[in-house]
């Protein structure tokens, strides 16, 4: 995560339900984070070569590009409502939406868009933009899914991985953020009990030495990680998982167990990138 001073949280939007959803979202979270939030609209048109200026005699406000700035607007309008006294600002980009904020996320603390565009048609199937920018961001990426709730655990999956360990540190400090309680999750379908321990000691005295204070649950659950994950999301305020940084074959697309969550969460889904 960027943390650097100043570092802002970024919402993408489209002007769909799932991007305002996301806009509510990314508020709450830059007020807890105490960061800025930005607005941000990726404006393809002109890539295509559409006119985005009204034509002569049209009547004020007609145009493409006025169109794109009342949908930034209504955005900044929505985040100053959910969090009154955020700072808050908004920007159109020329170029096309995944590309915009897979640009913005080197400088940004946390990226957060719907799970569906305009383009969305089934309300289990995310996004092309959702599973590009949680597969190739620098930043982790918060995903709109489910139903956002202000109660219930962070919960993380680990399986001793490098990966998890950078998903349960992202966990940890958002739980804390939240007061909320970590639930972490161990899920194999066969395994030794020695190792399953083994991976949730490592895990908690992780967690231990930086957030003593903070509740944690930690189970291993005989279960495939995608329906254990899946299982916990329901009762949950966020589902984290991992994904491999660039330098890994992994890095170009989620693994199978993220890119299920990003389908099957019951509640919004954080992407955490492991370091190269």
């Amino acid at each position: 995560m960027n943390s650097a001073n100043g570092a802002a949280v970024v919402v993408g939007v489209d002007g769909s339900e799932p991007a305002t959803r996301a806009v509510r979202l990314a508020a709450r979270e830059a007020l807890r984070r105490d960061r800025p939030l930005r607005v941000v609209h990726g404006f393809i048109w002109p890539l295509l070569r559409v006119p985005v200026s009204p034509p002569a005699g049209s009547p004020p406000g007609a145009g493409l590009r006025h169109q794109a700035e009342q949908l930034v607007s209504d955005a900044v309008a929505v985040a100053e409502t959910e969090a009154p006294g955020l700072h808050v600002t908004g920007e159109i980009i020329d170029g096309e939406a995944a590309a915009v904020l897979l640009g913005e996320s080197p400088t940004a603390a946390v990226l957060v868009l719907g799970d569906r565009g305009l383009g969305g048609f089934a309300a289990l199937v995310v996004g092309s933009v959702a599973v590009q920018v949680s597969s190739h961001a620098d930043c982790p990426v918060l995903i709109a899914r489910g139903t956002a709730r202000d109660h219930g655990p962070v919960v993380v999956g680990v399986d001793g991985s490098a990966l998890s360990r950078d998903a349960v540190e992202f966990a940890a400090e958002t739980a804390y953020d939240r007061d909320a309680a970590l639930h972490v999750v161990h899920a194999r379908p066969r395994g030794r009990d020695d190792d399953e321990e083994r991976v949730l000691t490592d895990a908690l005295t992780a967690i231990g030495e930086r957030w003593p204070e903070l509740p944690v649950h930690a189970e291993a659950v005989r279960a495939k990680p995608l329906a254990a994950l899946t299982e916990a999301s329901r009762d949950a305020q966020l589902v984290v998982v991992g994904r491999h940084g660039r330098g890994e074959l992994g890095g170009l697309l989620l693994g199978s167990v993220s890119q299920g969550v990003l389908h099957h969460s019951a509640c919004p889904v954080a992407v955490v990138r492991a370091p190269d």
